[in-house]
């Protein structure tokens, strides 16, 4: 590859990581409005059957058109890359075809393994959106396999700006007309189907007419089954976890003697924990995963040594960045569950579910440096072998100890993929971010940042009591608390040298933080 497709490629993966940035961060900001607006029971029908759209969503997204750009770009000529897509469409076609019958014919009994049968309508409407996922998947691949990201970038985030105005809208006038929760929810999933034909018609199509027929490209069905549904099921790894919880944790409550109706608000407050997780994820990831075209490009130039750097980099910034997010929302949990969601109601099981971003970030750190190598079977042995423990686990957890034994086993279930991918990694990845002294001075620093958190929170609501009953002063206080996690984690981050100067300066806008450090320093000397 060229010196200029090279600069073109990490062009596009800026603008394809900064799409993605903003389609996640709508996902995860929309869901606050909309469980005040419908409650918690409201959000528990939503969040039953959202992680069936999720799994679609994610596949048209983002694993099929990575694996589709894979196939496009290797290809030799612009005959043979339409004829690529021309093949893949089919396949997709006859695989989306089969996944909306089976929901078609099976929303019933799909509803009943959830403990819910009225959830069936929600699971057929949900099925429409998968009928969108061939034209989708394949214009955004061919595009990106042309090196051509603007199409994919400007489709992602309309779907998400789409779709969250719709289920606002559904959610507002549900209940301005006093609907039942089960008609929005049905009315909220259509802004999944939606939001797929905006994307669709915001794409250009990849047909010419000048394409010629050819012979069909050889193993294209066996790679789509095989590379793209190892794409596909790493992209949805935590989407599929809570599929599981989708059939279990309702039903584990009730088994455990509570009454359905408080099952069903119950598991709305476990829920709150997604949008949490995504925006920790977000952040974690995005920053770490800006590294990933260096990254592969120093590998195809065969530079070992620069690649061993930017691996441990990248492990290193997205363990620190995931570590901060996750005890800044467990300690903050109580305030931040009061301003967001207008009680404190579940916030130890939240709290525990928050552990999911440290381990879920390293995993998707870790299979990022694995893609790059062109490594899948690893990740995918890891993701089975964390689902086996959450399916065989999570009923019986949930009915023993409560919906809290749902957050533990998410978490176990991430440490045991986490442990194989780590454990199968060749040795140098192993012992990227263990190495030296950057595991003990992160646990130092976090350690320090929370008590001061804590103590910080606790004078506060000494002088400030209305923060611990009201909405808004919880958000005044959450400022103050925030700001001064910031200030600690930052401060003993770079006093205690946890990162390299390289390292840091690999953070965007870190230079302008270190020039203040140093400032700070000097006139401190003085």
């Amino acid at each position: 590859m060229g010196n200029r497709n090279v600069n073109t490629a990490m062009q596009g993966a800026l603008i394809l990581s900064i799409s993605a940035f903003i389609a996640k961060l709508l996902s995860a900001v929309y869901r606050v409005p909309f469980q005040n607006m419908v409650g918690n029971t409201g959000f528990y029908v939503y969040q039953q059957v959202y992680p069936i759209y999720g799994i679609g969503m994610t596949f048209a997204l983002s694993g099929l058109p990575v694996f589709i750009s894979k196939l496009v770009a290797e290809a030799p000529d612009l005959a043979s890359q339409q004829q690529v897509a021309r093949q893949v469409e089919r396949w997709l076609w006859a695989v989306a075809l089969g996944i909306f019958g089976f929901l078609m014919l099976a929303a019933t009994a799909l509803a009943r393994g959830m403990g819910d049968p009225q959830l069936a309508p929600l699971i057929r409407v949900v099925a429409a959106m998968f009928l969108f996922m061939p034209a989708l998947s394949v214009n955004r691949g061919y595009h990106q396999g042309r090196f051509q990201m603007l199409p994919t970038a400007r489709s992602q985030v309309v779907e998400q700006l789409v779709r969250v105005v719709v289920i606002l809208t559904a959610a507002a006038w549900a209940t301005h007309q006093q609907w039942s929760v089960y008609t929005m929810g049905a009315w909220a999933l259509s802004g999944g189907t939606v939001a797929a034909l905006a994307a669709l018609l915001v794409l250009p199509q990849w047909r010419k007419r000048e394409v010629d027929p050819r012979r069909p490209i050889p193993h294209v069905g066996r790679r789509l089954l095989v590379e793209g549904g190892t794409l596909c099921l790493l992209t949805a790894m935590l989407v599929l976890l809570q599929l599981v919880d989708s059939f279990t944790v309702m039903k584990g409550l009730v088994a455990g003697g509570m009454s359905a109706d408080a099952a069903k608000s119950l598991k709305g407050v476990y829920d709150r924990a997604q949008p949490l997780v995504q925006l920790g994820l977000v952040v974690a990831v995005a920053f770490a995963t800006s590294l990933l075209p260096a990254l592969t490009a120093t590998r195809r130039r065969e530079h070992p040594q620069t690649f061993k750097r930017l691996t441990t980099t990248m492990m290193r910034i997205a363990m620190m960045i995931a570590v901060a997010a996750t005890a800044g929302l467990m300690g903050l949990m109580p305030w931040i569950n009061r301003l967001l969601f207008g009680d404190t109601q579940g916030s130890t099981m939240l709290a525990v579910y928050m552990l999911s971003i440290v381990l879920a970030t390293l995993i998707q750190t870790y299979n990022s440096v694995l893609q790059s190598q062109d490594q899948y079977r690893l990740t995918v042995v890891a993701l089975l072998a964390g689902l086996a423990v959450k399916i065989v686990g999570n009923g019986w957890l949930v009915r023993e100890s409560g919906a809290i034994g749902a957050s533990w086993l998410t978490v176990v279930s991430l440490l045991v993929m986490l442990g194989i991918v780590w454990w199968g990694s060749e040795r140098d990845l192993r012992a990227g971010i263990w190495r030296g002294a950057f595991l003990p001075k992160l646990a130092g620093i976090t350690a320090i940042m929370v008590l001061g958190v804590r103590l910080a929170m606790t004078i506060l609501e000494r002088w400030w009591p209305a923060i611990g009953t009201g909405r808004l002063a919880a958000g005044g206080g959450l400022l103050i608390g925030i700001s001064v996690g910031v200030a600690l984690f930052l401060g003993l981050a770079i006093w205690w040298h946890l990162l390299s100067i390289r390292e840091w300066l690999a953070i965007p806008h870190a230079k302008s933080m270190l020039r203040l450090w140093q400032q700070l320093k000097r006139h401190g000397g003085n």
